[in-house]
């Protein structure tokens, strides 16, 4: 079951007798939080279109939760608070700008939280992790996609070829253990091209790039717009993966009560995520021009994205098994995962509910439709009572989610490899999983979508 889930210029004046009396707060150097005794102003690094981040993002951010907590928390000590929102593309961006001391707050990808990590070491300015927004216990957040006509079928076929990521996030990390699984040596068997996921996109799109391997919500987005088809689901890796939040530490010291705020915003922003699925998706496409049926593929009931703040052990043992990985590519030495955990904060503001939150099973994917003109979407029991749904209201489907028969992974029924098993119909997000199940199988074959809802109906 899902779980319940800048700065304001100051004459030089106020600032010397601000730092004399050591009323003004301004981490990493007095870059950051900034402000007078009575006037914070609290900046967040954010990715609007890394959807898995939302609650700590884009979805937060427009429901005002942290300004409302804000609000509240200033009317308790005396102190007028602002927040500032900036959005990046990636992860780096704002690590770069915490590690500069210009952004207290930061949400980003599990590889990316350990280059923060180390980068925060390095440079004298440490970070830590304080929750989660959302994650899939089996890593299928990053995706491998290629160009709808291409002859490639699995990941053994890329040796030689071009393939388009953006080193150091999620999807390489997931790219780098699929080709390392697949008997391909990531730095020699392909051709590495080291892009920002739009860029990767187009590159895609216009054959510069033969593949693309990319976190939420680009495979998903280009699949739906017809433009990639899946090519690995990286469920297949069965490691969790996920995105969390960051922050400097000598922010969460200095401003407690202001981390806590932000965190309890972000329990209250996962709840309505939670409770109200399909609203939730309308407001994060409204806000990043995504299609809101793209959104909640990741971020739906039982979607791709599970979505809850508990740092769970089995993330932070996976995020233990990633730094190798960076390490390998020399991104990163040494990271002391132990000591940049830090859910202290978070318990703190759940209270005895956090053990609950750890404890909690995620939903398991479902069949699902999302009809033209309903607020609502409909479950089926399977995923041929889907497709005969389906059959006799194609005019009427906005969207059509069923979830891999191997993997679990959700996806588009009309984008997903049907194969049928005697009277069974099952989808897969890959053409190599439907063929490994058929090898697996006899008797059992792949069918068009368009045949499948002839023999559902």
């Amino acid at each position: 079951m899902k779980s319940p889930a800048r700065k304001k210029r100051t004459t030089t004046a106020a600032l010397l007798a601000a730092t004399v009396v050591g009323t003004l707060v301004t981490g990493c150097g007095g870059d950051a939080s900034a402000g007078d005794a009575t006037h914070v102003t609290v900046t967040v690094g954010y990715q609007s279109k890394t959807i898995n981040t939302v609650t700590a993002g884009t979805l937060l951010r427009s429901l005002g939760y942290f300004e409302r907590e804000l609000d509240a928390q200033g009317k308790r000590d005396g102190i007028t608070y602002k927040v500032e929102w900036q959005d990046y593309a990636t992860g780096a961006p704002i690590t770069a700008q915490m590690t500069a001391g210009k952004i207290d707050i930061g949400s980003m990808g599990d590889f990316p939280l350990l280059i923060n990590a180390a980068r925060g070491k390095q440079l004298n300015r440490p970070t830590r992790l304080v929750s989660v927004t959302g994650y899939n216990l089996r890593g299928a957040l990053n995706t491998v996609v290629t160009a709808p006509q291409s002859k490639l079928g699995s990941l053994k076929d890329l040796k030689g070829k071009s393939v388009s990521t953006s080193v150091g996030s999620a999807a390489d990390g997931t790219l780098v253990r699929a080709l390392q699984e697949a008997g391909l040596d990531p730095n020699e068997d392909i051709r590495k091209l080291n892009q920002q996921p739009a860029v990767g996109a187009s590159a895609l799109q216009a054959g510069g790039a033969d593949a693309l391997s990319q976190f939420v919500a680009w495979p998903g987005l280009l699949a739906f717009q017809g433009r990639a088809k899946a090519l690995y689901d990286g469920a297949e890796l069965n490691l969790p993966t996920f995105h969390g939040v960051t922050v400097r530490q000598d922010f969460a010291e200095q401003r407690p009560k202001v981390l806590d705020a932000f965190l309890a915003a972000q329990i209250d922003a996962t709840r309505y995520l939670n409770d109200h699925p399909v609203e939730a998706a309308e407001k994060v496409a409204d806000a990043t021009g995504l299609p809101p049926e793209v959104v909640y593929l990741y971020n739906g009931s039982g979607g791709i994205a599970t979505f809850d703040p508990a740092v769970r052990p089995e993330l932070v043992a996976a995020l233990k098994k990633d730094v190798p990985v960076l390490r390998s590519a020399k991104l990163v030495g040494d990271v002391d995962v132990e000591s940049f955990v830090d859910d202290g904060p978070l318990k703190r503001v759940y209270g005895g509910e956090y053990a609950e939150h750890l404890a909690a099973t995620p939903d398991p994917s479902r069949s699902e439709v999302w009809l033209k003109g309903e607020d609502g979407t409909r479950d089926f029991d399977s995923p041929s009572a889907l497709l005969k749904f389906v059959a006799g209201h194609k005019d009427q489907v906005r969207a059509a989610y069923v979830p891999d028969a191997t993997t679990g992974t959700r996806w588009y029924a009309d984008k997903a490899v049907w194969v049928r098993d005697g009277k069974e119909l099952s989808p897969f997000v890959t053409a190599s999983a439907a063929r490994a199940y058929t090898q697996a199988h006899p008797g059992a074959r792949t069918v068009s979508y368009a045949t499948a809802l002839e023999q559902a109906s």
